[in-house]
């Protein structure tokens, strides 16, 4: 008896190592499949959508749109490439989520003005054509806080919130080649501009 009761006390300890064990080898990802897994990255919510073809040299091979991040839902998908995705994963992460900090309760929603467009910078005739244009590009008019407070690039930039706002224009140079705020030109006064474009002397930020 005292034999079998040990084979049966062993067997058991062998099935419950291996529920745990199939638990521990489980990818990242799948564990955070409630809150999206877009390009790979866990927490970067949307969906992978049709290659947008042209006119012209416009377009994304390989487009998603993107509609949360890290819980945080965005006011209009942003359609864009998965680089630009993802350096857009790091900044709500390390640059938006703490240039807010408890303000408000928190974020709710980040406002996009703009993502993929065909059209040239600044919608300027003869211009080059934007990062826009090629999906590489994101623009961020503000921020929404769980206790209704709107915060805007235009509205904020120098007045009360302005620690937030360029906390998080700074703080966007890194994650992205080129970022554009208020004090880069007239274009920009009422967001701020994102894109992956990569330079030899390092990122431009203005």
């Amino acid at each position: 008896m005292r034999a079998g009761a040990l084979i049966a006390f062993a067997a058991l300890v062998a099935l419950g190592s291996c529920g745990r064990g199939g638990e521990e080898r489980e990818p990242r990802a799948a564990r955070y499949s409630s809150s999206g897994s877009l390009c790979g990255i866990p927490g970067l919510e949307g969906q992978v959508i049709a290659p947008i073809d042209g006119p012209g040299a416009c377009g994304i091979e390989n487009p998603v749109q993107i509609t949360a991040v890290s819980g945080i839902r965005l006011t209009t998908p942003a359609r864009v490439n998965c680089s630009a995705a993802r350096s857009f994963k790091r900044w709500v992460d390390r640059g938006i989520r703490p240039a807010v900090g408890r303000r408000g309760g928190g974020i709710e929603a980040i406002r996009i003005a703009a993502s993929y467009s065909c059209r040239s910078r600044n919608s300027q005739r003869g211009a080059k054509l934007s990062e826009h244009a090629k999906g590489n590009a994101i623009d961020v008019s503000g921020v929404i806080l769980r206790d209704g407070t709107r915060l805007s690039v235009l509205e904020n930039w120098r007045g009360d919130g302005r620690r937030v706002m360029r906390k998080m224009h700074r703080s966007a140079c890194g994650p992205f080649g080129t970022v554009l705020g208020p004090k880069s030109d007239r274009f920009h006064q009422d967001h701020i501009h994102v894109d992956v474009a990569r330079y030899r002397s390092g990122p431009y930020c203005r």
